[in-house]
């Protein structure tokens, strides 16, 4: 089977509890959020789960004030950085999509792509 995977980033690019937007797909927006949490790599689609928005207010900003959860500015939800799960907001118990993520050798991030059939990619179409 061919691996159709999607280059997202270096792990060294990404710092420890700060969110980063990625348009791994060139949609021309950040379709994918990732960061580095209690030093795992999570990733997730940009997308509150309330109403299919984009959840930062400006360029790389997705991380609540204090720096614990990942924030819909849109509606105010937090959501857990290890899981996706909103914990405050109007998605309560709702989640973020996770997006499966392999490192490579060199340290290299890949995502899988979206399957086939699927709808465009920033839609909620599983992965």
């Amino acid at each position: 089977m061919q691996d159709v995977s999607t280059f997202l980033c270096h792990q060294e690019d990404l710092e420890e509890g700060r969110a980063r937007g990625f348009d791994p797909w060139g949609a021309g927006r950040d379709t994918v959020l990732a960061l580095r949490w209690r030093g795992e790599v999570r990733v997730y689609r940009n997308l509150c789960p309330h109403l299919d928005v984009a959840m930062q207010y400006r360029k790389d900003r997705f991380m609540s004030g204090d720096g614990r959860h990942i924030v819909c500015f849109a509606h105010g939800a937090l959501f857990r950085p290890e899981d996706g799960v909103c914990v405050l907001g109007p998605c309560l118990g709702q989640g973020l999509e996770a997006l499966a993520v392999r490192q490579d050798g060199l340290g290299g991030l890949w995502l899988a792509a979206p399957q086939e059939g699927a709808r465009a990619w920033g839609s909620r179409a599983s992965t």
